[in-house]
């Protein structure tokens, strides 16, 4: 079951997802929302890895109103990045939430899910995570290196489930200013816990990637994968 398609709630057609399922169930969902290049390879070995963990992983194609099946690679020249930016730029950010939710609806009912489910995103995929922790159901939240989240602060006191945001100390779209302006945001919601990691850059825990930190990918990730067995089971 690689891919699956699933219809809009607002009736506007139908978009697929990415699925990868774990050896052992009941298990809980993880919705993986991408980055600005689509479920390419690297969303694809992400999903794949969080199935691996034992949770059934979906990672639904979020620019399918622009274009359906993108797969770009950031690390194949500065065409691949203008595309990229020119679909995020498009994306209708409030419609995105909308599939993400449909996605974690779907989730819940699928055959070996125990009907809980976390998102957990990437770059843009990390920033739509933080709008879903303040708009969505789902019972856990996990954003790396979101871009803008300090613009989204005035709805941090809505999110009530536990929500972790990793934040690249280096990262150039996150500036050091902005992630004071989280990091003092967030401060007085018991559900959020921000984490910056030094000498780490945007895209830190992109496997194979140009800004791939091991040793940051690995803190971060052993942060997440416990965020997840302790509220999915």
């Amino acid at each position: 079951m690689p891919e699956i398609e699933l219809a809009a709630a607002d009736g506007s057609g139908r978009f697929g997802a990415y699925v990868a399922l774990p050896k052992t169930t009941p298990t809980g969902a993880v919705i993986m929302i991408q980055e600005i290049f689509g479920v390419n390879r690297s969303m694809r070995a992400l999903a794949d890895w969080v199935a691996e963990m034992g949770f059934i992983a979906l990672s639904p194609d979020l620019f399918w109103r622009q274009e359906k099946g993108v797969q770009l690679d950031p690390d194949a020249g500065q065409a691949q990045w203008d595309k990229a930016f020119a679909l995020m730029q498009g994306m209708n950010q409030d419609q995105a939430i909308e599939d993400i939710q449909t996605c974690i609806d779907h989730a819940r009912k699928m055959p070996g899910s125990n009907g809980k489910v976390a998102t957990m995103g990437f770059c843009l995929g990390g920033r739509l995570v933080f709008m879903a922790a303040s708009r969505t159901d789902a019972e856990a939240h996990i954003s790396y290196y979101g871009v803008g989240l300090e613009g989204l602060l005035g709805d941090a006191s809505r999110i009530k489930a536990p929500t972790l945001v990793h934040i690249a100390a280096l990262d150039k779209y996150v500036p050091p200013a902005a992630q004071q302006q989280i990091s003092d945001g967030l401060k007085g919601n018991p559900h959020c816990a921000v984490h910056i990691y030094p000498n780490a850059d945007h895209a830190f825990a992109r496997m194979g990637g140009n800004a791939w930190d091991a040793r940051a990918a690995a803190i971060a990730n052993g942060r997440s994968a416990e965020l997840l067995v302790r509220v999915l089971g």
